[in-house]
């Protein structure tokens, strides 16, 4: 590792600009992981073409700083009102709101903060160190490797992510039929552009995030506007006690290694970390009676597993160039806007965006962990305001900002199209995030398949003769075909043997 390269990116993190974007990018997170609903991705998506004009670095900053900021938001309304911002702390809000209506909320909040913090700065040092390796093995990647790399991700967000399987692998398949729009990239014949100079481009991904993530989460949330009126305990002091914190240490080391794994995983992320981390807590528990009735363990284990989890989540985007979730493919087209391509080269082409950005997160987790206190009485204020009220506001900036991106009066049409897209795929059950992650990914698998296929003459079966490539196939077919299989072997276990523990009692 080029410890010069790391020293510098501080130098960039620490300039004033870089300081402010990076300050800006965290209250907005914070205050978007406070309102239910929008979310991350849908926020980084209505904010893309702002960053049209910054610097990259300043502009994957702020988005950056968006993502993770939003853990923190969304851990101030699931401890006080039990209404989880973010669905990374729905499980926060279960020991959480006990400790609150215990008379606890300020140490409940404090431990939260804390571990985030520690979480969140744990994953950090993990990533300078385990990026630059991951980065080094993948400047042997060729063509065929990068097909396998681009089949991971897809396949694994419908074996690891929310939902039902099919229907997230048909919302991918979709994302794949849509990346095909425009020219064909190796022989130049149009495809999908119905006699239309309008699609020859293809569809911009900006466009596809601002339609399914702004516009078609506004529409499906103002169905569900209704928000229970919840009286807000009071929190008081915020420091925790002895007690909380002998308490909380283990689980904060456990959650911020459980976190940043997960966190590397596509279709992981910190809803799932933030999952994993509180049955962990449960499981190794001397009481286990004690969580959800206001277990300070059940607090610090998930918020430490969900801010490492936003952590860990750049890696794969940063040096191979695969986002792990849906908010890292939108931040995947935001430095693709910006004319760098995510990847093994980008820690040699561009160091000072990849250790600038690295960086600046070890700022981000200090402005959180000072910030989130004294903000909490004006996220509650939030609440209050009506849903009716923003979403117009909100769609109209879209609309804004999708007509100053070319001055065309089409792409707004696409992203209203898009966004009734999104509505129905949210209304039926089909997440939009493995249709972003599969456009995203959609011309990386196409071009370096083609290519692979010229290399090697049309023969298939030189994926798996290849040492790097063939590993990768192995990986994908436990990951996608032997692990469901074990998963499934082990449930049915599980319900004979309580079949017959019912049938003994």
């Amino acid at each position: 590792m080029d410890f010069s390269s790391v020293l510098s990116g501080f130098t960039v993190a620490f300039e004033w600009q870089n300081i402010l974007f990076c300050l800006l990018g965290v209250t907005v997170g914070m205050l978007i992981g406070v309102l239910p609903g929008l979310g991350p991705a849908a926020t980084i998506a209505i904010l893309l073409p702002v960053t049209y004009n910054l610097e990259p670095t300043a502009a994957v900053i702020m988005l950056a700083g968006i993502f993770y900021g939003a853990q923190y938001g969304g851990t101030i309304t699931s401890v006080l009102l039990k209404l989880p911002g973010e669905a990374s702390t729905v499980v926060t809000a279960l020991d959480g709101h006990a400790l609150a209506r215990r008379g606890e909320a300020g140490p409940a909040l404090g431990i939260a903060a804390i571990a985030s913090f520690i979480g969140g700065t744990a994953s950090i040092i993990l990533l300078t160190f385990i990026a630059p390796a991951l980065a080094g093995v993948a400047l042997a990647f060729g063509p065929a490797e990068y097909t396998v790399l681009a089949l991971i991700g897809i396949f694994l967000v419908g074996t690891l992510g929310n939902g039902s399987v099919i229907k997230s692998a048909a919302a991918a398949a979709a994302g794949l039929l849509l990346a095909t729009v425009g020219l064909d990239p190796l022989l130049g014949t149009p495809r999908f552009t119905f006699g239309t100079d309008q699609l020859a481009d293809g569809i911009d991904f900006t466009i596809v995030a601002m339609g399914l993530f702004g516009v078609g989460e506004i529409l499906y949330n103002l169905e569900h506007r209704d928000r229970p009126q919840t009286s807000v305990p009071s929190f008081g002091r915020a420091i925790p006690s002895r007690l909380h914190w002998l308490r909380s240490r283990l689980a904060i080391l456990r959650g911020s290694v459980t976190g940043f794994v997960l966190g590397i995983l596509p279709g992981g992320g910190a809803t799932m970390a933030s999952l994993v981390a509180y049955a962990v807590e449960k499981r190794t528990a001397k009481d286990p009676s004690r969580f959800g009735k206001g277990a300070v363990e059940g607090v610090a284990g998930p918020e430490s597993a969900n801010n490492a989890a936003a952590t860990s989540s750049f890696i794969p985007l940063l040096t191979l160039g695969i986002p792990a979730n849906a908010t890292m493919a939108v931040l995947f087209g935001a430095l693709m806007l910006q004319g760098i391509t995510p990847g093994p080269q980008l820690m040699t082409d561009h160091p000072d965006v990849f250790w600038g950005v690295v960086n600046s997160m070890y700022l981000g987790n200090i402005l959180l962990l000072v910030l989130s206190i004294p903000l909490i009485g004006l996220f509650v204020r939030m609440l209050k305001v009506r849903p009716g009220i923003l979403a117009p506001i909100t769609i109209v900036i879209t609309m804004i900002g999708t007509y100053s991106i070319r001055n065309n009066a089409f792409d707004m049409l696409l992203v209203i199209g898009l966004g009734l897209l999104g509505y129905g795929m949210r209304k039926l059950g089909f997440e939009p995030g493995p249709f972003v992650l599969a456009f995203v990914l959609g011309s990386l698998l196409e071009a370096s398949f083609r290519r692979s296929m010229r290399i090697f003459g049309g023969d298939v079966s030189e994926f798996v003769q290849r040492p790097v490539s063939g590993t990768l196939v192995a990986i994908l077919v436990l990951t996608v075909v032997i692990v469901p299989l074990l998963r499934k072997v082990r449930t049915r276990q599980t319900a004979t043997a309580e079949a017959a523990g019912v049938k003994e009692g």
